[in-house]
């Protein structure tokens, strides 16, 4: 496949006003896509954009509304959505295209796009080739007629719809009744729907980063500062915290005591119920090579399988697709229930962890450790430029470590799709022999990159 200049392994991403993610750059995206996704007969074609609360959404959104109305699409704007409910809504309105304006768990200054097909899925490589070709051969004669151009209008309920497709997902025979629930939104995304969901469902809610100013998203709080969160389960004495991240597709829990627990322990709690009610699919579990050994362990007693892709929810997607399973995702909290959703989604994964918890007589204490992690340690390395992974110290070193491990555990040493990092990952029995080979790659990959 040739190589891309825009599109990464989760969309196109980046520093806002710097390439790519410049207003040319989404403008040109607007113009190809559109044109890719219009079809030769004359029905209006249509697209929904939905966004999280960066301040360079303001200046994306409208790059992308010119492009995509200059070569005659429709638009619809969603406003603050989280990334599975603008899946949600590419489906539900019957659009050709959906896009999401985000860059996830990244600070305020990065943002990015993400598109979905008409089935609700996030594009294909090949399809994401095709728009990079597009929209680099010259746009011109792709343009609409002056009476042919795409009209916009604003979906006034899109949360309302979304809220009530996640209350969907929650058995009608329980409520929250009862629990105090923390829900952490990162001031992203989810903002208004999570705790409407929660609420609506019968929960106590103690909101936590429900108040977006365009440059606090994801600072010191959501999923990637789960800090925030324990802190504010036990000030509340709360039964069990929620933290998401800022376009909302991804979470982490705590329990009542304030202790964190991952998307390994998360989906280990729900296949274990799904299985015990015959609703698991697939004969098992869809991960990443990131996930815990622990968790592997944890499936194969219980007569299950861990399947391991390549890193990213896209990819978790596509072998849950291929084999029909309706559980997967990540250790970082990417929980994908393909049974309501077509991509990761941490309100519904949160949902499924309360499904249980409700109908438990034990504390979330007792449920969230579903088995005992293997000793893993994950370091990342910011590297300014270069290739630190083709260094010869830098494979001298991984090879040692590899041969060190001895099939005893596993080590992923890999640059990161989405930032400027190596990320090396070891894990073993043996947790001072794991944290050692780490620290000398590590330093290889910082004596690089120097």
């Amino acid at each position: 496949m040739s190589k891309r200049a825009y599109f990464g392994t989760d969309g196109i991403r980046g520093q806002a006003n710097r390439f790519p993610m410049t207003a040319e750059v989404a403008l040109r995206v607007g113009m190809a896509a559109g044109k890719l996704f219009m079809s030769k007969d004359d029905r209006r074609h249509l697209v929904v954009i939905g966004k999280d609360t960066r301040l360079s959404g303001y200046m994306i959104e409208p790059a992308l509304v010119a492009g995509f109305t200059s070569v005659g699409m429709d638009v619809r704007l969603l406003g603050p959505m989280p990334t599975p409910g603008v899946a949600m809504m590419t489906r539900s309105l019957r659009a050709d295209l959906g896009v999401m304006i985000s860059a996830s768990h990244n600070a305020y200054i990065d943002n990015g796009i993400k598109l979905f097909g008409p089935d609700g899925y996030k594009l294909s490589d090949e399809r994401e080739v095709e728009i990079e070709a597009l929209m680099d051969q010259g746009l011109a004669d792709g343009l609409a007629g002056p009476t042919a151009l795409g009209r916009v209008a604003r979906v006034d309920d899109s949360q309302a719809r979304y809220v009530e497709i996640a209350k969907a997902t929650f058995p009608r025979r329980l409520s929250l009744s009862g629990l105090r629930v923390v829900i952490d939104c990162a001031h992203g995304a989810a903002y208004k729907v999570a705790p409407v969901v929660l609420y609506e469902l019968g929960a106590e809610v103690v909101k936590v980063g429900v108040e977006p100013n365009g440059s606090n998203i994801n600072e010191e709080c959501g999923s990637t500062h789960p800090e925030a969160m324990a802190r504010a389960v036990k000030e509340y004495r709360a039964d069990i915290g929620i933290a998401l991240d800022g376009d909302a597709d991804r979470l982490v829990i705590c329990d009542e005591k304030g202790q964190v627990v991952d998307g390994d322990q998360i989906m280990a709690l729900i296949a274990a119920d799904w299985a015990r009610r015959d609703k698991l699919r697939g004969g098992g579990v869809v991960a990443t090579v990131m996930s815990n050994l622990g968790l592997e362990r944890f499936l194969a007693q219980r007569k299950l399988t861990l399947e391991r892709t390549a890193v990213g929810d896209r990819a978790v997607m596509v072998r849950m697709r291929e084999g029909d399973f309706n559980l997967g995702g990540e250790q970082s909290g990417h929980i994908i229930l393909s049974d309501f959703s077509t991509t990761g989604d941490g309100l519904l994964a949160a949902l499924q962890v309360l499904t249980v918890l409700r109908q438990s007589d034990q504390p979330m204490s007792a449920l969230a450790r579903q088995f005992e992690p293997v000793p893993q340690k994950l370091e990342n390395v910011r590297f300014l430029s270069g290739k630190p992974l083709e260094n010869a110290d830098v494979i001298a070193s991984i090879a040692e470590a590899e041969h060190r491990l001895n099939g005893s555990g596993r080590l992923l040493v890999r640059a990161s799709g989405t930032e400027p990092l190596i990320r090396i990952m070891a894990e073993g029995d043996d947790e001072k022999l794991v944290a050692q080979v780490v620290r000398e790659i590590a330093g290889a990959v910082k004596k690089a990159a120097a």
